[in-house]
């Protein structure tokens, strides 16, 4: 079930709503029951033989924790149950999201004929696991009061607004507010704000550019000739999908959150305006990227380490963070474009270089690589993606620009435009100077009202309603 579905506007949404705050109000174990309930509800709804996979890990991870906090003063015994509990998590993501990807590069490699299995993707899983993984490793770390109670790590795991698409929450964020939330009329209203915006997110401008980069995108498989102009104009479109995509979710998710009593932290921070590498990473995707700076690459040393050590830690961090993205080579890839850029940053001192005049250039380097990693990300494999890049270079003998470039650009400008200051922070700056002033705040809630109708009547007259993280 998706945020942007009309059964979850319409049926699920609603009713819970009613319930948490009628029937159940003021009963905080009666709540925390149905907000559980509803959320395995919610994801057995798309894959009902898979909540069982889910149910296994909050039952494991559960009692890797109790373990965890009852050993305590066994150092080594401690130890071994938190190593016990990072390869168990490890384990279900190898099995369901990499066994097949692993099987088909021993066959390449050593010319073996191993068995490919053909085991379905849990959708989730890899946010699931992780946040598994997150609630026994802050327990280990005295970070968070180990949960005595299983439904009180199962709601933390399976919380249906970050459930398949996070953001990823850390057990230390919520470990109170399990237990001691305070829902509010403000929150609630707050919340239900966020929600719309994320929605219009999704449903206006993602689903949007999604048939535009999906239409640029599928001339690679067909063989088709275009123009330089129009790879351009296809790259930069999945560019504005995926994040209206994934920041819009996001934002509902947090929405959703707040509007029963929990706070969840910020997922994206306007990634495109950053003037380099690292300041994107720091932007964009926040719950992965802190979660592999603290469960990984601070372990590991971090920075505080020799040079060598420093670029090692560094690749193993984006290795993973390709790879978490899915069993495919061309996230490898993707993955290891990062590490590149960002270690010759780290090393070089690119953030602390040059004056306030080059920012301009400096965006353009960041946006450049990032439009040319998306390319990679996108395509079905490592071929398609090098014939995509070579034709968006010309390198391919094609046209400069084409008419289908021209007449897409006449088309679709507005959209592009739209998107572009959708990406600043341009409107929250407005936001913040105008709060005194209630014409603007009227006319601020009348526009979502707006955004409301807007996406709800598209969501009934569009079927096409992709979600890129899905399956993550």
């Amino acid at each position: 079930m998706l945020f942007s579905s009309t059964v979850f506007l319409y049926l699920f949404l609603p009713l819970l709503i009613i319930l948490y705050y009628t029937i159940f109000a003021g009963k905080r174990l009666a709540q925390n029951v149905l907000l559980l309930i509803a959320s395995l509800f919610f994801y057995a709804w798309g894959e009902p033989k898979f909540v069982v996979i889910m149910i296994a890990s909050i039952i494991i991870n559960w009692l890797f924790g109790i373990f965890v906090d009852k050993y305590r003063s066994n150092n080594i015994v401690e130890k071994v149950i938190i190593t016990l509990a990072v390869v168990f998590n490890l384990f279900i993501l190898f099995v369901f999201k990499y066994l097949a990807f692993a099987s088909n590069i021993v066959n390449s490699l050593f010319d073996m004929h191993l068995v490919v299995p053909n085991i379905a993707l849990p959708i989730g899983i890899s946010f699931f696991t992780f946040q598994g993984m997150s609630y026994v490793i802050d327990v280990y770390r005295q970070k968070g009061e180990v949960q005595t109670n299983l439904l009180n790590v199962g709601l933390y795991i399976s919380f249906f607004p970050q459930l398949i698409a996070g953001p990823i929450v850390r057990y230390e964020t919520v470990a109170n507010e399990i237990n001691y939330r305070k829902e509010t009329l403000d929150d609630f209203v707050d919340g239900f704000a966020r929600f719309i915006v994320g929605m219009a997110k999704k449903v206006l401008l993602a689903n949007s550019f999604a048939l535009l980069a999906d239409t640029a995108f599928d001339l690679v498989t067909t063989g088709a000739s275009y123009s330089v102009g129009y790879a351009w104009f296809g790259a930069i479109a999945y560019t504005f999908q995926i994040f209206f995509d994934f920041s819009g979710y996001s934002d509902m998710a947090i929405g959703l959150g707040r509007m029963f009593g929990f706070h969840f932290l910020e997922n994206f921070n306007y990634p495109y305006i950053s003037t380099s590498i690292s300041e994107f990473w720091r932007r964009w995707h926040m719950s992965l990227g802190t979660w592999f700076r603290d469960y990984l690459y601070f372990p590991l040393g971090g920075s505080r380490v020799s040079k060598n050590r420093v670029i090692f830690n560094l690749f193993v961090v984006w290795a993973f963070t390709g790879l978490w993205h899915g069993a495919n080579l061309t996230f490898v890839i993707w993955g290891l474009m990062y590490f590149v850029l960002i270690t010759f940053e780290k090393l070089s001192g690119f953030e602390k270089k040059g004056s306030k005049n080059l920012l301009p250039l400096k965006w353009i380097y960041t946006m450049f690589f990032v439009v040319l990693g998306f390319v990679i990300f996108r395509a079905d494999n490592l071929s398609e993606a090098i014939v995509y890049i070579r034709t968006m270079f010309g390198i391919n003998g094609n046209a400069l620009i084409d008419g289908v470039f021209l007449a897409n650009v006449s088309q679709s400008l507005i959209i592009y435009v739209i998107a572009a200051f959708a990406s600043t922070p341009i409107f929250k700056c407005i936001g913040e100077r105008t709060k005194e002033n209630g014409f603007v705040q009227y006319v601020c809630k009348f526009g979502l009202i707006m955004l409301f109708i807007l996406s709800v009547s598209s969501l009934v007259s569009n079927s096409y309603n992709p979600f890129i993280y899905f399956n993550f």
